[in-house]
This record gives C-alpha cells, structure tokens and sequence, in this order.
C-alpha cells in the first residue's frame, strides 16, 4: 500500500493573506531567496507548496535572521528536486 501524501499546492491570493505581505512584497522575498517560490501549474498557473509556506512563516514569526532564512529557503527548494 502506498502512503504517499501529496503535497498541498495554495494559490497567491492565499498565501497573501497568509503572510499579510503585499504582491510586491512577496515577490521581493521570492527574488530575495526569503521565500519559497511558487511551482508552474501550466502556461499561466502557479502554486506554492502549503508546506513550504507554512515553514517560512514559522521562521518569520520565530524573528529568525533574513540569513537564516534565505538557508531555509534554498533548503526546501533542494527538498522538491531530491521528491520529484
């Protein structure tokens, strides 16, 4: 039997409302390496994996060091190559 969970993919309007950032200034923190960036879902679609976000704003409310979280960051990106 397999017990693979699937990841859980959120759409921008979610993820700002999350956060409290503006779109601006979640693609600052993307271009920043503070914040994982979203997946292509097709020719016009992207998505952020829930876990992923959920990781960094622990780390912001955790008050942790724009270093510390851009390691976070480069971490889960190398994460969904080593699942793909």
């Amino acid at each position: 039997m397999n017990n693979n969970v699937l990841p859980q993919l959120i759409r921008r309007p979610e993820v700002i409302q999350l956060t409290g950032l503006s779109k601006s200034s979640l693609y600052n923190r993307i271009n920043d390496g503070l914040f994982t960036p979203p997946i292509s879902l097709g020719a016009r679609a992207v998505a952020f994996v829930a876990s992923e976000v959920d990781t960094v704003i622990q780390a912001m409310i955790e008050e942790q060091p724009p270093a510390e979280i851009r390691v976070l960051v480069s971490n889960l990106i190398q994460q969904r190559k080593k699942s793909a």
